[in-house]
């Protein structure tokens, strides 16, 4: 008989213990993810991301109780059939959430067993060339290990100037401007404006702290609009509350408590409905940022350094132009050589 497998949320766990934990019909811990959580927990992940890891490992174990198998027994045919299941079900997850899915299962098998998963009957160890992302050097050999779905490559468009205004004019607070501002003029995650405390705060300076992913922190400039913004907030809209993030709730029962995940994602439909711009996101307003920033001409480096991205490749990917930027460069590059063309016809 199939054990009921759950995942339950401990918030006053000890901080070196995972909040997450997975849990039997019995109520008792599924010892081997565990331990691996509580492992990542000490390598200070981030409370997001072992969220995610949780839910992949329930996912794993409740498929892996469907043919029982021993984990240390697991090979590159049992990730094979895993998948097979998970393209069978509907609706069908995406290749990114299950490649996340075989990753987090690598690293669990090489924090318990100290090497890679072995093949089995199947073998997905390829050999490929690969260059820097600059395009400099020559190429060098790499090994890709283990299963992995191939993704299409997303391409986020960013808004436009007129929508970018059209959406702006339906925020009544100064923070909801601000919040809007900091993801628009610095490039902010949702996730990083989320977690600004008081204290990162540098008014008189100009600047912020911020804690980015892997905890990364970086310092950034504040454009003079979003500190004018944010001196209002403070000032005339933020709740007395001892609460020591910097954005709250207004009004409601939770009125001065840290907004939520859940309550940014909520300000964000209500106003794609007043203001009619449908596809105004989060990360469309951080994509908006990187390629606004590239026209301008910035350079790479330093957008990575505002972006908060660890790797160069990363700002190069996540940057691109529009369409219309596209037409624009070619329209200009046509009329240079059309120019120069006729210039050489004696």
């Amino acid at each position: 008989m199939l054990m009921n497998l759950s995942l339950v949320h401990q918030p006053f766990a000890a901080a070196s213990a995972s909040p997450y934990r997975l849990l039997d019909a019995q109520g008792q811990e599924v010892a081997w993810a565990n331990a691996f959580l509580d492992a990542q927990r000490v390598r200070q992940l981030s409370l997001r991301s072992l969220r995610a890891y949780a839910y992949d490992l329930l996912h794993f174990a409740r498929w892996l109780q469907q043919a029982p198998q021993p984990l240390p027994e697991i090979t590159e045919s049992t990730l094979l059939h895993y998948v097979r299941h998970q393209l069978d079900q509907e609706p069908k997850p995406t290749p990114q959430t299950v490649n996340h899915r075989l990753s987090v299962l690598h690293c669990l098998y090489r924090f318990h067993y100290g090497c890679e998963i072995p093949p089995g009957q199947s073998h997905f160890q390829r050999t490929y060339t690969k260059r820097s992302p600059l395009g400099y050097g020559r190429p060098r050999r790499a090994v890709a290990l283990g299963l992995r779905l191939r993704q299409p490559r997303r391409v986020v468009v960013p808004l436009s100037a007129d929508e970018v205004t059209q959406f702006w004019r339906s925020f009544r607070t100064f923070r909801d401007l601000a919040l809007v501002g900091l993801m628009l003029l610095d490039g902010l995650r949702s996730c990083e404006v989320l977690a600004l405390r008081l204290e990162d705060l540098q008014l008189t300076d100009a600047q912020m702290r911020v804690l980015g992913k892997g905890n990364h922190k970086r310092v950034l400039p504040l454009p003079p609009e979003i500190v004018e913004v944010l001196e209002k907030y403070l000032r005339m809209e933020r709740p007395r509350t001892n609460s020591s993030f910097l954005f709250v709730s207004l009004k409601g029962r939770q009125r001065g408590r840290a907004m939520t995940p859940a309550g940014l994602r909520s300000l964000f439909r209500h106003h794609r409905l007043r203001s009619q711009v449908a596809h105004a996101n989060a990360h469309r307003f951080r994509h908006t940022f990187g390629a606004d920033m590239v026209r301008a001409g910035i350079s790479l480096p330093a957008l990575q350094h505002l972006m908060g991205h660890s790797q160069i490749h990363t700002t190069m990917l996540y940057v691109h132009l529009a369409p219309q930027d596209i037409w624009r460069e070619y329209a200009r590059a046509v009329e240079k050589r059309t120019r120069l063309g006729f210039s050489q016809i004696p």
